[in-house]
């Protein structure tokens, strides 16, 4: 019965879904008062998923099943990440060995999710968004990937989320070191794709291909897509947070790190034009995975 409220309650699905949505919020309203606009009201995502949820599901004529199938999966996933994690930061005991390599296959599962769901909605538009967002995972996931490698080594080829912030707390924090920071900025540059927000957003794209993998998508299926992307805005983060600044894990320590990880999501996308996916791949696979590489090299060297 606990188990089955972890994953569901708290720290699973609705607490990490109404934590995500309001993270949204505070982006939407910091990027209005920027644009000097008012910004909407902070139950704003509420009401717009709970409106979603009594439109009409409209399903494209030639989709398959898994275009209703597949945002299930990505919630899901996000959610048992969001679950694992909680759990991890309340009770070590909770930790299993080999749940940082879970978290990382099931930080895929919601991208996956969308590009099956999208490919099989039989729109052409659809299949360009599908397209440059293969490409994203493709680009984003190495260099990803490379800066938890550089955790890992750090703490003694550890891949236990617990056993990474008992490393944390008993020699600090992996973002005082040279090796932490680069790792740091990597991760950072990657959930920003991972999230699909500008600059990486170019599989919607709405100016160009009119939301592209989400075009085909209404009411139930839709608002669970943004339950996935609010969802992922509080994982990713929290993720980052248990990797490279656990030292001190307290609730107010904790909200305090989350609200400076999310500023710097908000300044990123409200400070850069949308690159072309050529653009991002290069970046990706040119100086972000260099960087990445140089974390690991210096983990080594215990830099």
């Amino acid at each position: 019965m606990m188990l089955l409220f972890s994953y569901l309650i708290f720290p699973g699905f609705l607490f990490s879904a109404c934590a995500g949505l309001f993270a949204g919020w505070i982006d939407r309203k910091i990027t209005a008062r920027l644009q000097w606009r008012v910004g909407p009201p902070w139950h704003q995502n509420f009401t717009d998923v709970i409106k979603l949820l009594g439109k009409e599901i409209i399903v494209p004529e030639g989709s398959k099943g898994a275009f209703l199938l597949s945002p299930y999966f990505g919630l899901l996933s996000a959610s048992l990440v969001a679950a694992i994690l909680g759990n991890s930061l309340r009770l070590s005991m909770e930790s299993f060995n080999g749940d940082v390599i879970v978290v990382l296959y099931l930080l895929v599962i919601p991208a996956i999710a969308v590009i099956v769901g999208a490919s099989s909605s039989a729109n052409p538009l659809a299949s360009v968004g599908v397209s440059r967002e293969m490409k994203m995972v493709m680009a984003y996931e190495l260099p990803f990937i490379l800066a938890v490698i550089s955790v890992v080594i750090k703490c003694g080829g550890n891949i236990r989320l617990s056993s990474i912030l008992n490393h944390q707390a008993i020699f600090g924090s992996h973002l005082l070191s040279f090796s932490g920071i680069l790792a740091f900025i990597t991760s950072m540059l990657c959930i920003q794709a991972k999230l699909g927000i500008v600059p990486f957003d170019a599989s919607e794209a709405d100016q160009e291909i009119m939301s592209g993998v989400l075009i085909e998508y209404s009411g139930l299926p839709l608002a669970i897509f943004k339950l996935t992307k609010a969802v992922l805005l509080y994982t990713l983060p929290v993720f980052l947070i248990v990797l490279f600044w656990g030292k001190d894990i307290t609730v107010p320590a904790l909200l305090g790190k989350y609200l400076t990880i999310l500023a710097i999501i908000i300044l990123i996308k409200n400070t850069n034009p949308r690159l072309r996916i050529d653009q991002a791949l290069r970046f990706f696979w040119g100086p972000v995975t260099l960087v990445a590489l140089l974390a690991v090299i210096l983990a080594i060297f215990g830099i």
